[in-house]
């Protein structure tokens, strides 16, 4: 593929300029300590893969509509690129693992979400109701917007979640991209050939980026990549009224997210006046409560895949139908 040729080249010239500038990732001391000699190995990847994907995705535009449809849709992965990347050389100028509070990150992700749906609103892209197998749909109505709008917010951070292994979210990623061009092109007349496209750059991309970041990681993809990831898997299942598939084939992503959000409410939940609650998993997002109980991380890793790969295939038997 020739995104996956790109990607590893690009790369393979970008990695050691990271290093120069002096990009080495901050590895938080509160996780795995395993990690701690992760730390220095160059981040913000992301700027080295995604232009990649939507340079080789630009030339699949047939027509005017679909051509537009793609502008749309590079520049809200790549609106979620530059805040991601804005993130991450806040993490690097402090020296800490924290870069954008999390609510200004939520509130510049809002922005570009409500940006990208009102120009989708404006040309009528975005059907109201949800695709779903056997002609079924689900019609939405108006709440399809804030639905939409919660789409780009979940996913993006699912991603960003899941970006905590060598090699986990750029494999996964390359796998729902796959996933989701697929599907498209197995519902012929309901399907958006151009958007399949689109997806199979992103999947050919995030492999190439994927030789370069798996165990031992020779580059981080950083906030830059993860949220540009999540921003580009929604954009195309808004558009083409995937998100059925999405839901399915994500499911690693989705796994990871809960993880996250029941770890944090059962804590609260159950803290007494010492300050301390009970915890579900050993640590979350979910691959590091694996790896605190003493699984390999490349283990970890591969099951991961596996388990998206499974799903990817499940969603395609499930996909919607006209």
């Amino acid at each position: 593929m020739i995104s996956t040729l790109i990607s590893v080249l690009i790369a393979s010239w970008g990695i050691p300029k990271l290093r120069a500038l002096k990009m080495g990732q901050v590895i938080r001391e509160d996780g795995p300590q395993t990690h701690q000699r992760k730390s220095g190995t160059p981040t913000m990847g992301g700027l080295l893969v995604v232009p990649v994907g939507l340079i080789i995705g630009s030339f699949v535009s047939v027509n005017g509509e679909s051509s537009e449809q793609l502008l749309a849709l590079s520049c809200i992965t790549l609106a979620y690129m530059v805040i991601g990347g804005f993130d991450d050389w806040r993490s690097l100028t402090r020296g800490t693992n924290t870069g954008l509070t999390p609510r200004g990150k939520l509130l510049l992700q809002t922005a570009a979400g409500l940006i990208f749906l009102a120009w989708a609103g404006w040309q009528h892209w975005i059907d109201s109701s949800i695709a779903l197998p056997l002609g079924m749909s689900i019609q939405m109505g108006f709440m399809i917007w804030p639905l939409a709008l919660f789409v780009f917010l979940a996913e993006s951070n699912a991603t960003n979640l899941t970006d905590g292994l060598d090699g986990l979210a750029s494999g996964c990623g390359a796998l729902v991209f796959t996933g989701l061009a697929v599907q498209l092109m197995l519902r012929g007349n309901d399907g958006n050939p151009v958007l399949a496209g689109f997806c199979m750059a992103m999947a050919g991309a995030w492999l190439g980026f994927l030789m370069h970041n798996r165990n031992p990681a020779q580059v981080f993809m950083g906030d830059t990549g993860s949220l540009a990831m999540g921003a580009a898997l929604s954009g195309v299942a808004i558009l083409s009224n995937s998100l059925w598939p999405l839901l399915i084939m994500g499911g690693v992503f989705l796994a990871e997210s809960l993880s996250v959000i029941i770890q944090v409410w059962v804590f609260k939940a159950t803290k007494g006046p010492d300050g301390v609650g009970r915890r579900v998993f050993r640590m979350a997002p979910l691959h590091h409560h694996y790896e605190i109980g003493g699984a390999d991380e490349q283990m970890v890793v591969r099951r991961f895949w596996l388990s998206t790969g499974g799903l990817v295939l499940l969603g395609l038997l499930l996909r919607p139908t006209a």
